[in-house]
């Protein structure tokens, strides 16, 4: 289901919370219209708008943290590998076969990242790589052409020791390639629970459901009932979105990778 979809169902049920609070209203005896009820009735609704504010406030500050960190990480991806492809152009033609793998395997990874995107140009790469979770650099392909890359810098045969200070240099600088790409990968998944979504949900039912309750029987409290619906539906449909960085709405951007292909492809 969509982070839009999602958004959706929170905004009906909100809705629903208010109709139900209005439709209870005039059934209500004389003394649960008392000043002392009204006046519980609004020390609790101030308690749980702060309470609502201040999660709401809390998974927003946390989400855009953890989407900054992925683009962050995203963009020293993007450096590795052009740092990578460097090395092995410098060691010599022995790393041409696993160069233009490198360059495949960064222009397959951008396809199928950002399959809204334009593709890279050329057919030198697989264009259908599908990722077998959410839209992420992960994929068994890709990790295929990093495992060849892999294999093919420990199968070098350096002949001189600036090789040999070379080679391990490479080793080691993959090795960063790897665990940078192997963060993306966990940093991709979502973080937010659907036990924590219901209860968040079941919250805000019970705020909104005390707003119908005490809300004065007019156009303009509705009004003001709809719009508090929508804005608290959207703040969901951002947190969610951000939450998944590699898809929706919100996506960490593609242009690291795609200044990485262009100098990898020089």
């Amino acid at each position: 289901m969509s982070e839009l979809s999602y958004a959706a169902i929170m905004l009906l049920i909100l809705l629903g919370g208010s109709a139900l609070g209005v439709f209870v209203q005039p059934f209500l005896s004389e003394h649960h219209r008392s000043q002392e009820t009204t006046d519980l009735i609004r020390l609790v609704i101030t308690m749980l708008v702060t309470f609502a504010a201040l999660v709401l406030g809390l998974l927003t500050s946390s989400v855009k943290a953890s989407f900054d960190v992925v683009d962050n990480d995203l963009r020293s991806f993007s450096i590795n590998l052009i740092q990578l492809d460097r090395l092995m152009h410098q060691y010599g033609s022995e790393t041409d076969s696993a160069r233009a793998l490198l360059r495949s395997y960064t222009a397959a990874a951008i396809a199928s990242t950002w399959p809204t995107e334009p593709k890279p140009p050329g057919d030198y790469y697989p264009t259908r790589v599908e990722p077998p979770s959410s839209n992420s650099i992960e994929s068994v392909k890709l990790g295929d052409m990093l495992a060849q890359i892999e294999i093919d810098l420990h199968g070098l045969n350096p002949d001189d020791s600036v090789h040999g200070r070379q080679a391990l240099v490479m080793v080691n600088q993959f090795e960063q390639l790897m665990r940078l790409r192997w963060r993306l990968i966990e940093e991709a998944h979502s973080s937010i629970s659907m036990p924590f979504y219901m209860v968040l949900a079941f919250w805000l039912v019970i705020l909104f459901a005390s707003f119908g309750l005490s809300a004065p029987r007019n156009v303009l409290s509705y009004i003001t009932i709809l719009l508090g619906a929508l804005s608290i539906a959207s703040v969901v449909f951002v947190i969610l979105d951000l939450d998944n960085p590699f898809s929706g709405l919100f996506m960490v951007s593609s242009q690291p990778m795609r200044e990485a292909l262009a100098q990898l492809s020089r």
